[in-house]
C-alpha cells in the first residue's frame, strides 16, 4: 500500500498546478467564511452555492451581524438552496459561536461538533482550511476518491464503511499543510474524480488507484441501495380576500421546509370531503423530497374554510398583501405556484 507520505506530496503537487485558489471563500478566509461556505456546500455543487454566498455574506459579513438577524431574513437569503434545517442550524451555531465563545470560533474538534449543524468532517475543514490545524475531511468527494484509490466496498451511508473511509482520511493526511492538501481532496473529487465521468488519465493518483487500474471507477464507490420512495397527497389552500391578501402559514421550525411560509394544508376526512370535491381547483403540483415524492392539489379556500377550522385556527396563518410575498421565505414549489397563479413578478 503506498506510503502517506508519498500520498499526500502526490496531492499536494496536484493543488500547487490545479488546486482552486480563487474561490469567494478563499479571499480573506476566516473561520467564518469557511464555515458558511462549507454549511453551504454539503448537498451542493460549487457553482450553484457562489451566488448564494456572495450575497449571504453581503447581508452577513460576520458572525455576529448573523448571529443578531431574524430567521425568516435569513431562510429568505437560503431560498432554493434546500435542505433548510441547514439555515437553522447556521442561524443557531452563530448565536452560539456569539454568546459562548465572543464570537470567535472554537479551535478544538470536540467544541466545534457540540455546536449546531457541525459535523465531524465540517469541523475538520474549519479548523484546517482557517486555522491549519491538522484535522481530516470526509465530505462526500474525497469518500469517493478514497472509495476508488483503496476500493472500499459497501455504501458509505452504512457505519462500517464510513468508520473504513474516516480510517483512510486521517492516515493519508499529513500534518503540514493540511488546509492545502484537504482543498486538494475535495477539488479532486468535484473534478477529476467525478461520479459519472472520471478523469483518470489526468488524475495524480491513477497509477496507484485501484478502481482504475482494475477498471472499477464506475463500480465505486458503492452506491446506496435502491429503495422504493412513497407518494404522499396532499390538499392545500389557496385563500384571497378582498384587500388582495392571500393567507399562507408559517411551518413549524423543524421538519420538511422548517420556519418557511406555505399554503395551509387540510387532511381529507369523511366530513370535509365533499366540501373540498366541491371546492374550485386552482392547480395541482408534485415535489420530490430526498424520502418521499409529494402530490399537492391546490384549492380555492372560499368552500373549504368552514370545514377546516384547525387551519383556520392556527395561530401560525397570517393574511400577506400580494405585493409583498417575493419579500417571504417560501418552499421553491410554493413559490413557483404562487408566482405562476398570482402573476408575481421575481424581485
Amino acid at each position: 500500500m503506498i506510503s502517506a507520505k508519498s500520498f499526500s506530496t502526490k496531492i499536494l503537487k496536484f493543488y500547487d498546478l490545479h488546486g482552486r485558489k480563487d474561490l469567494p471563500w478563499q479571499i480573506d478566509k476566516t473561520a467564518y467564511s469557511v464555515w458558511v461556505s462549507e454549511i453551504m456546500l454539503q448537498q451542493t455543487q460549487v457553482k450553484t452555492v457562489i451566488p448564494y454566498y456572495l450575497r449571504f455574506i453581503s447581508e452577513f459579513p460576520n458572525v455576529e451581524s448573523l448571529a443578531s438577524a431574524n430567521v425568516d431574513k435569513v431562510l429568505k437569503l437560503w431560498e432554493g438552496l434546500g435542505y433548510y434545517s441547514r439555515a437553522r442550524n447556521l442561524h443557531c451555531c452563530a448565536q452560539q459561536v456569539v454568546s459562548e465563545f465572543q464570537g470567535q470560533f472554537p479551535k478544538t474538534m470536540q467544541r466545534m461538533i457540540a455546536l449546531p449543524g457541525i459535523g465531524e468532517s465540517t469541523a475538520g475543514a474549519i479548523l484546517s482550511l482557517a486555522y491549519g490545524i491538522p484535522e481530516a475531511i470526509l465530505d462526500g468527494n474525497v469518500k469517493r476518491v478514497l472509495a476508488r484509490v483503496f476500493l472500499v466496498k459497501g455504501w458509505y451511508g452504512k457505519s462500517a464503511v464510513s468508520k473504513e473511509l474516516w480510517t483512510l482520511s486521517r492516515k493519508y493526511t499529513p500534518k503540514q499543510r493540511t488546509d492545502d492538501f484537504n482543498q486538494a481532496m475535495m477539488d479532486l473529487g468535484a473534478g477529476l474524480c467525478s461520479r459519472s465521468s472520471p478523469q483518470c488519465n489526468l488524475c495524480p493518483l491513477s497509477k496507484i488507484c485501484r478502481a482504475n487500474i482494475q477498471n472499477k471507477t464506475k463500480e465505486f464507490p458503492h452506491k446506496k441501495p435502491k429503495k422504493i420512495i412513497p407518494t404522499k397527497q396532499a390538499i392545500m389552500i389557496l385563500s384571497r380576500n378582498s384587500q388582495a391578501q392571500i393567507q399562507l402559514e408559517k411551518r413549524p421550525p423543524s421538519g420538511i421546509w422548517g420556519g418557511l411560509w406555505s399554503l395551509p394544508e387540510i387532511i381529507a376526512t369523511s366530513e370535509n370531503s365533499n366540501q373540498i370535491k366541491q371546492s374550485k381547483l386552482i392547480g395541482k403540483f408534485k415535489h420530490t423530497f430526498s424520502h418521499y415524492h409529494l402530490e399537492a392539489a391546490v384549492v380555492s379556500g372560499n368552500k373549504t374554510q368552514s370545514s377546516s377550522q384547525r387551519v383556520e385556527d392556527n395561530i401560525a396563518l397570517t393574511w400577506h398583501n400580494v405585493s409583498e410575498v417575493s419579500q417571504l421565505a417560501l418552499p421553491t414549489p410554493i413559490k413557483k405556484f404562487l408566482y405562476q397563479h398570482l402573476e408575481i413578478e421575481e424581485k
